[in-house]
């Protein structure tokens, strides 16, 4: 079960790292409000049919679930509420700094999701310590490349946006196990969607040219970065310690870096293939059980 979840986090990881070059290639066309606004409601239009024929072969085979809607909507409005402001600072930050150091600062959800965790009662073993030491020190040599100058406004904005996606990650592992995983997220992306709609034509000017123009990037956005990978996201999530889930996730940066070389031909030096290795050397070393199978059991829960 808990390989299975860890191949579901890294799947996510995967679009994750990918939607990056649809992400960079969408702000071309339209504003950071207005594309997530238009990647968050496809992402819920997305699921609706899935939810709706999961639900018909629940009742042909008789396992219609209790389900507790209140908590199924608190939760999707809680973790909709922290996507969109992760999300929408991590638009706007981009733009103010390098590439290199926004995917640095913004992976350091893997240190700071363990620190919060502590105040929830979610312990770590040293291992996992370990591995959060050595992502760091590789996403450090895969992102920060070359001169990049000190800390400025983008710089600020990314590491606001590391504490939202680290309580994004803290709400889903609260709410997952009371609710159904697809349609958490399925309620989730409406909000996003609709709380990004509003400030966009609050502060932006979307046109539906735009949106035409980009919608190669917007659609993948939505249909495999919102859709498909944050409900994996949330199924995944199922059962497993938050800080080994933000290490799995934070794989993104290297397949990124990866899918850059791969589809637009970018090189990488030692020191980025290094810091690749790093990173994967962290995701295994989290894996390795500790103790007895009872005492991993309680560490988890």
């Amino acid at each position: 079960m808990r390989l299975k979840n860890s191949l579901l986090l890294l799947l996510t990881a995967t679009i994750w790292g990918v939607a990056f070059v649809a992400q960079s290639a969408g702000m071309d066309y339209v504003g950071p409000f207005t594309f997530n606004c238009a990647r968050c409601l496809i992402g819920a239009l997305v699921l609706v049919p899935l939810i709706f024929f999961m639900d018909r072969g629940k009742k042909r085979q008789r396992e219609i679930p209790v389900e507790n809607k209140k908590v199924l909507i608190l939760g999707g409005v809680c973790c909709g509420l922290a996507l969109f402001l992760a999300s929408n600072f991590q638009q706007f930050g981009i733009q103010y700094t390098t590439v290199g150091k926004a995917g640095f600062i913004t992976a350091c959800y893997i240190v700071i999701v363990p620190l919060l965790g502590l105040f929830f009662g979610k312990k770590c073993s040293p291992l996992i310590w370990g591995a959060v030491v050595m992502a760091v020190v590789g996403l450090y040599m895969l992102c920060m490349t070359g001169g990049s100058g000190g800390i400025n406004r983008g710089d600020l904005l990314m590491l606001v946006c590391a504490v939202l996606f680290s309580v994004h990650i803290l709400v889903i592992d609260y709410f997952s196990p009371m609710a159904d995983g697809v349609k958490l997220s399925c309620i989730q992306f409406l909000v996003a969607g609709v709380l990004s709609g509003l400030f966009g034509f609050l502060f932006e000017e979307p046109k539906l040219s735009q949106l035409l123009a980009a919608w190669v990037p917007v659609l993948y956005a939505g249909v495999m970065s919102c859709g498909v990978a944050y409900t994996l996201q949330i199924v995944g999530q199922k059962g497993m310690n938050p800080t080994v889930a933000s290490l799995i996730l934070s794989l993104e940066s290297s397949i990124a870096v990866l899918a850059g070389w791969f589809l637009l031909g970018q090189q990488l030096n030692a020191k980025e293939i290094t810091g690749c290795v790093i990173m994967f050397g962290a995701i295994v070393l989290a894996q390795v059980p500790v103790g007895s199978k009872r005492e991993n059991t309680v560490a988890e829960n």
